[in-house]
């Protein structure tokens, strides 16, 4: 009999993942926000027969799989990871662009993404540049800003499916790709993305690029923070760090975590600070909007650990 205890379902992983696996890795150093616990588990993946391993563990132990992509939009609990947390290698990174369609592994960076594809005279993901994640990642959450989103380039995405064990492509039209959000399970790893762009005008993207480069560091903190914390409340026209920031709480300190002076939309932590503190400090602050303007925050950022679940 198979011990399903949680102690119990990492041994047996281990024991399924032989030596890919390497034990207690911590993820703070894999985060933008560096801090938080370890992985039980942690696989380096550099071939489609390594995920499908994990897979067979996944489905033998039930331990759930966390995709490490760029790490701009995650919490760890100081606790650490109760699963199996992967990462990709180099080939993951490629961008490969023929005519009008770029097509990019899960793994490449969105800003890597923006210039290249710009340097090859294509329009139409200039924005991605100021967005400092991965194309999984990307897809994941429909990122976007400046007027655009991944939703309207994406052709397709090459997905590998833990629960089957195996991979399959999808259309953008099924991905249910909202509003910095889609339909995309956690057991679904973006191993690849195709976008369509339009043909364009070299200087005039890479003038976009510094455009948007300059806006972003003239608005928005540098320092251990993942970007965004809350979605806009309704887009286009009332912000998330506007609302935080009429109830007075730019600034707001929690421990070793406060909200930023310079956007109050971005929660700062600082060197050997605790997830603890940040996570307290977006539950004050959703609390806080809630009963004082009746609005219902959804976080951009994927909580993990935390009181035994993920949000």
């Amino acid at each position: 009999m198979i011990d399903t205890t949680p102690g119990g379902a990492v041994e047996h992983a281990a024991a399924l993942l032989g030596s890919l696996a390497e034990r207690e890795v911590p993820l703070a150093p894999l985060t933008t926000y560096r801090v938080g616990g370890a992985a039980r588990l942690f696989v380096r993946i550099g071939s489609l027969t390594d995920l499908e391993q994990v897979a067979t563990a996944h489905l033998a132990t039930g331990l759930p799989v966390l995709v490490i992509g760029r790490g701009s939009n995650l919490l760890v609990a100081d606790s650490g990871f109760n699963g199996i947390a992967v990462t990709f290698g180099e080939a993951a990174t490629e961008i490969g662009i023929t005519g009008l369609d770029v097509v990019a592994g899960g793994f490449a960076l969105l800003p890597v993404l923006a210039r290249r594809s710009a340097a090859a005279g294509l329009t139409g993901l200039e924005w991605a540049v100021g967005v400092p994640g991965s194309v999984g990642g990307g897809v994941r959450m429909n990122a976007g800003g400046h007027g655009s989103d991944t939703a309207a380039s994406l052709v397709d995405v090459d997905v590998f499916d833990l629960r089957l064990g195996q991979r399959c492509r999808k259309g953008a039209h099924s991905l249910g790709l909202r509003f910095r959000g889609s339909d995309l399970g956690d057991h679904e790893i973006v191993l690849s993305a195709t976008f369509r762009l339009a043909p364009g005008d070299v200087a005039s993207s890479e003038r976009e690029i510094t455009e948007i480069v300059r806006w972003r560091r003239e608005h928005q903190p540098g320092g251990q923070n993942a970007g965004s914390v809350f979605v806009n409340p309704s887009p286009g026209a009332l912000a998330a760090g506007q609302v935080i920031d009429e109830l007075g709480l730019r600034g707001a300190r929690i421990g070793t975590a406060f909200v930023s002076d310079k956007h109050a939309n971005f929660i700062q932590a600082t060197e050997g600070g605790t997830a603890a503190d940040v996570h307290a400090l977006i539950e004050m602050i959703s609390e806080r909007v809630w009963s004082e303007r009746g609005i219902r925050l959804r976080s951009e950022i994927r909580l993990v650990g935390f009181d035994g679940a993920e949000r």
